[in-house]
C-alpha cells in the first residue's frame, strides 16, 4: 500500500479515474496484498476469494469483474479506452480473441486492519497477476495505468519508495500514470507509524466523497491550485532530505483536503474527536524536540511520519493513550513484484 503525502481528492474523469491534481505517496512495508489468478474456459463467471471468504455478490465483486473485463479487452487488443488500446493493445493483438470469454479464479490475501483502505494494494496485485496470467508484454508504467482504472491510487502502489501520480491533461488518460521519483534507499531513515484510532470502516467511501467535494465545495478550485504548488515544494524537500520542510508541507496539504471535505454539501467530517486529540499531541511532541508530522486520509486514523532515530521515543510517548487501538510501524516498501509461490 501507499500513504499519500500530497493528497488525491477528486477526478476530472470518473470512468478513467483521472485525477484533478497530481499526488505524491510513500510506499510502505509490513502491510501487503498477495494475489493469484487463473483464467479458464471451464468457469461460467469470475470467482473471487478474499482472505479465505468467497465473495458472492455486491459492489466488491462487481468492481473486480469490471477490472478483469478491462484487462481481457486489453489482452486481445479490443479495448477502446484511449491509451490502453493504442499503446498496450496493439502489442497483444495476436492473443486469441477467446480471451474475452475466459473467466478467472481470483484469490487475494492481505493483512490490513479493517479500518485501513486496501483498494490500492488489492488492485495493484490483481492487475499484475492478471497481466502475467494472460502473458501480456507490458511494462510497469502501463500496468500502473491499468491498475489506476480499478482504483485510482493503485497506480502508485506499483512502485516502491516515493512515487508521483502525474495528473495529465489529455482526455484519453495517456499522460496520467505513476512513476518512482526516489527508491527506498534515497531516504532510508524515514518511518511511518500508523495509529489506528477507529477500527471500523468509514461510512462514506472515498470515491463518493471525492465526487461530493468536487461538485459542492466552494474552495475546491483553490485547493487544486495549492496542491500543484505543494507537490513541487515537497519534491524539493525530499530531494534535500529536509525533514522539517517535508513535514510542514505534508500537514498543510492534508488539512487543506479536510477543509474541502468539511466545506462540502453534505459536509464530510471524517475526523473524530480522538483524531484531533492526536493532532494536538503530535504538535506537543514537536514542541518538546521530538520531531514528527501527521497526515490523515479520508478517515479518522493518523499516519505519523518520523525519522528512525525517534521511533522508540514516540511510541513511548503515545503508549497508554486509551483510544489508540494499534500501532503499525513501517519503513519504505519496494516495487510490487511477482512470486513463484501461489495461493492455490
Amino acid at each position: 500500500p501507499n500513504i499519500a503525502l500530497i493528497k488525491y481528492w477528486g477526478k476530472r474523469d470518473e470512468l478513467l479515474k483521472l485525477p484533478t491534481v497530481p499526488s505524491l505517496s510513500l510506499t510502505i512495508d509490513n502491510l501487503y496484498t498477495q494475489a493469484t489468478i487463473e483464467f479458464s474456459k471451464e468457469l461460467d463467471e469470475d470467482n473471487y476469494v478474499m482472505n479465505g471468504k468467497v465473495v458472492t455478490g455486491g459492489k466488491q465483486l462487481e468492481r473486480i469483474s469490471q477490472h478483469l473485463k478491462l484487462i481481457r479487452e486489453v489482452a486481445n487488443g479490443s479495448c477502446d479506452k484511449g491509451i490502453i488500446a493504442r499503446v498496450i493493445g496493439k502489442d497483444n493483438k495476436k492473443c486469441s480473441k477467446d480471451i474475452a470469454k475466459l473467466r478467472a479464479k481470483v484469490v487475494i490475501e492481505n493483512n490490513f486492519p479493517d479500518a485501513l483502505s486496501n483498494s490500492s494494494s488489492n488492485f495493484t496485485a490483481l492487475t499484475i497477476a492478471a497481466c502475467k496470467a494472460l502473458d501480456m508484454r507490458i511494462n510497469n508504467k502501463e500496468i500502473s495505468m491499468i491498475a489506476r482504472q480499478g482504483s485510482g491510487t493503485a497506480c502508485r502502489s506499483m512502485f516502491g519508495g516515493i512515487v508521483e501520480w502525474t495528473k495529465g491533461s489529455k482526455k484519453d488518460g495517456s499522460d496520467s500514470f505513476a512513476s518512482q521519483i526516489h527508491d527506498n534507499k534515497h531516504w532510508p531513515e524515514l518511518r511511518a507509524i500508523m495509529l489506528i484510532l477507529d477500527p471500523k470502516e468509514k461510512k462514506v467511501k472515498g470515491s463518493q466523497g471525492m465526487k461530493i467535494s468536487k461538485e459542492t465545495s466552494p474552495f475546491y478550485e483553490q485547493w487544486t491550485k495549492e496542491s500543484e504548488k505543494d507537490i513541487k515544494d515537497i519534491k524539493a524537500a525530499i530531494k534535500q532530505k529536509d525533514f522539517s520542510r517535508f513535514g510542514k508541507i505534508m500537514e498543510s496539504n492534508c488539512l487543506r483536503m479536510h477543509s474541502i471535505m468539511i466545506s462540502s454539501s453534505p459536509s464530510l467530517i471524517y475526523l473524530k474527536p480522538e483524531t484531533l486529540v492526536m493532532v494536538e499531541k503530535i504538535k506537543s511532541l514537536r514542541e518538546n524536540n521530538l520531531e514528527c508530522y501527521f497526515t490523515i486520509d479520508a478517515g479518522a486514523n493518523i499516519m505519523l511520519l518520523c525519522q528512525e532515530k525517534d521511533v522508540e521515543k514516540i511510541i513511548e510517548s503515545l503508549d497508554g493513550m486509551p483510544f489508540i487501538h494499534d500501532f503499525i510501524i513501517c519503513s519504505q516498501g519496494e516495487d510490487a513484484k511477482l512470486y513463484d509461490e501461489h495461493l492455490f
